[in-house]
């Protein structure tokens, strides 16, 4: 008999973080242990010297958790969060005026932080290692500069594109964690917990199905939730279960893969248009109709990991997979790398 995870009517109004479905603390945060196990160690060891957070840096794939273990991490402290973006801060100023703002142990949260200009990069250089900020005031002769003393903080940065950060920046985080995708073992503890906050009833067979097509990643799992809590909402009694969830997902046109519509477009674009590759990424975007950042950082880490497609110094190349996916003929030369 399958197990069902009925949704608990409550009285009590939900929280941002449930609205969000944003886990609020680390008992509530599934996966990514190592990463889990080192920042608890260091709020623990922080906390019993009465002292701030060392300055933390989370990179990893969009949609790992990234925000969410900035947020739980201020949580643990009882600190404010104040939330920006490396576009955001287009000039020294705009940097100035954030940090001036923050009291002691609040947790300045960067999001992006590979895309602050360098000149910003080199005002937050002391203010994260000496907690001071160096100001010009004017220009030419008359020009001065002034030192402002900022409380302790804590800077949790967070990146897509960790090879993209300067040498010296990343030097002065206290650690730097790497986000992976999870298993969907995990991403099926995450979907319980989620049809619970969205008072939806859900078999442990149709969390699994979900998990499996939400390329390792709980953002991809959550939106996916709620679209088959609408197909069942509608067809099928409320109840998620393995069936449930497989036509809801097809109705999305997402495969047993987790692949999706942009995906093969991908895969048919390089083998049939450009000969399995190589081709560079300005060609594929246009190609697709897709922006490149999102071929990028979005997509081609999944076909990349799943090994339907590889990065040369050339361009992007179709492998053996993805002419098995299409049931196209490959090359000659990737003919010897096919599964017997």
């Amino acid at each position: 008999m399958s197990e069902h995870f009925y949704a608990e009517n409550s009285e009590a109004p939900k929280t941002d973080y449930d609205l969000s479905l944003r886990p609020p603390d680390f008992s509530e945060f599934a996966g990514q242990e190592k990463v889990k196990e080192r920042l608890i160690l260091m709020v623990e060891a922080a906390k019993q010297r009465n002292d701030a957070l060392d300055h933390v840096l989370l990179s990893g794939p969009p949609g790992l958790g990234k925000t969410t273990l900035a947020y739980i991490l201020a949580q643990e402290f009882g600190s404010e969060m104040h939330c920006t973006s490396g576009p955001q801060i287009e000039k020294a100023g705009d940097l100035a005026g954030i940090l001036t703002n923050l009291k002691h142990g609040d947790f300045l949260f960067i999001d992006e932080i590979h895309r602050l200009h360098p000149a910003i990069e080199e005002y937050l250089y002391p203010a994260m290692e000496d907690y001071r900020l160096d100001i010009i005031i004017d220009q030419g002769p008359s020009a001065r500069s002034i030192q402002l003393t900022l409380p302790r903080f804590t800077l949790v940065g967070a990146t897509t594109r960790a090879g993209m950060l300067t040498a010296p920046l990343r030097s002065r985080f206290g650690m730097a964690n790497r986000l992976d995708y999870y298993p969907a073992e995990v991403l099926q503890k995450i979907l319980i917990r989620s049809a619970a906050l969205i008072d939806i009833t859900i078999e442990a067979e149709g969390a699994l199905e979900i998990a499996r097509r939400s390329r390792g990643t709980p953002r991809i799992a959550n939106l996916l939730l709620r679209w088959t809590r609408d197909y069942a909402q509608v067809k099928a009694d409320n109840i998620i279960t393995s069936p449930v969830a497989d036509a809801a997902l097809k109705m999305r046109e997402i495969d047993a893969d987790g692949l999706d519509e942009t995906d093969v477009r991908l895969l048919e674009s390089i083998i049939y248009k450009f000969g399995g590759g190589p081709v560079g990424l300005k060609s594929l975007a246009v190609a697709v109709g897709e922006d490149e950042s999102t071929i990028e950082e979005v997509y081609e880490p999944y076909l990349i990991m799943q090994g339907y497609l590889n990065r040369t110094h050339r361009g992007r190349v179709a492998m053996p997979a993805a002419y098995a996916r299409l049931g196209a003929e490959p090359p000659q030369e990737l003919q010897k790398d096919l599964p017997l």
